[in-house]
C-alpha cells in the first residue's frame, strides 16, 4: 500500500556521489524516491545508481530528460531500463515519434515520463520563445497539448506543475501518473526560489498528483529528516480528505 511518504520524491542536486550518498543515508528511510538529475548522473554514472538501490528501500528516478532523434532516444531508454530505475523522463519535445521510441526502449521495465513544461518557465519565457499567444497566456493548454502527445505514445505518465494535475487526470485517467515539481511547503521560505508556478504538498494531492518532487524544503532544513516527516504528515491530512 502507498504510504504518505511514498509520494515524497527527493531530488539528489549535489555535484558528487559523497553528498549524495549523506543525502541518501540521512532520508533513506523518510522517502519513497530518490530523483538523479544530469549533473550528480554525469559525475557519479551508474555505479551510484546501483549504490543506492542496494543502501536504501526508496526507489529511483533517473531524470535526465532526454531529447534527442527517436532511434538515439530508444537506445538510451533501454540502457537507462538496465538500471532497474523506477522512472525516467524524456522530452516532450516536438515529436510524438521521439516519445514512442523511448517508451520502446523502455519495454515495460521503467515507466517512462514525458516532461511537458518546466516549472521554472512562465509566460514571458513560451512568449518569448516564440509559443502562439493562446500557449504564452496559459501555459496549462500547452501542457495538456504535451500530455496528450505523451500518452498516445504509451508514456505512463508526465511530468507537471501541480497546478494542472487536476487537468491531466480528468483529461487521461486516474492511471496515467502525474509527477509535480515546484512543491514548496505552507510555511516554506527558499532563498533564490527559480520556480513560477508552485503548489503546496496539500494542493498538489487534492488535485491529484501521484508523485511530489521536494528538494530545498528538506535539504536546507535544520532537520531534513523531521522537514521530510512534516511534509508526509500534510501529505496524509490530505489523503485523509478524499
Amino acid at each position: 500500500m502507498k504510504t504518505a511518504r511514498d509520494y515524497i520524491i527527493f531530488p539528489l542536486d549535489v555535484p558528487d556521489a559523497d553528498r549524495a550518498r549523506a543525502l541518501v543515508t540521512t532520508l533513506g528511510e523518510s522517502v519513497g524516491m530518490f530523483k538523479i538529475g544530469l549533473e550528480l548522473f554525469i559525475h557519479s554514472g551508474p555505479d551510484l545508481v546501483r549504490w543506492i538501490a542496494q543502501a536504501s528501500p526508496a526507489k529511483i528516478f533517473l531524470d535526465l530528460k532526454l531529447h534527442d532523434i527517436p532511434v538515439t532516444v530508444g537506445r538510451a531508454m533501454a540502457r537507462v531500463a538496465d538500471l532497474g530505475v523506477e522512472l525516467a523522463t524524456v522530452h516532450c519535445g516536438e515529436s510524438a515519434a521521439m516519445l514512442a521510441a523511448a517508451v520502446d526502449g523502455a519495454d515495460g521495465r521503467v515507466k517512462v515520463l514525458g516532461v511537458t513544461v518546466l516549472t521554472s518557465v512562465a509566460s514571458a519565457d513560451l512568449s518569448a520563445a516564440g509559443y502562439r499567444e493562446g500557449y504564452a497566456a496559459d501555459p496549462g493548454m500547452l501542457v495538456m497539448q504535451k500530455a496528450g502527445m505523451a500518452r498516445d505514445a504509451g508514456c505512463s505518465g508526465v511530468v507537471c506543475s501541480g497546478q494542472e494535475a487536476d487537468r491531466i487526470k480528468t483529461a487521461f485517467g486516474q492511471t496515467f501518473l502525474a509527477v509535480t515539481p515546484g512543491i514548496r511547503p505552507a510555511d516554506a521560505t527558499v532563498a533564490g526560489d527559480d520556480q513560477s508556478r508552485v503548489v503546496t504538498p496539500a494542493m498538489a494531492i487534492r488535485r491529484g498528483a501521484d508523485y511530489l518532487v521536494i528538494g530545498r524544503p528538506i535539504r536546507d532544513a535544520d532537520d531534513p529528516r523531521q522537514a521530510a516527516r512534516a511534509i508526509a504528515a500534510e501529505i496524509a491530512a490530505a489523503l485523509d480528505e478524499h
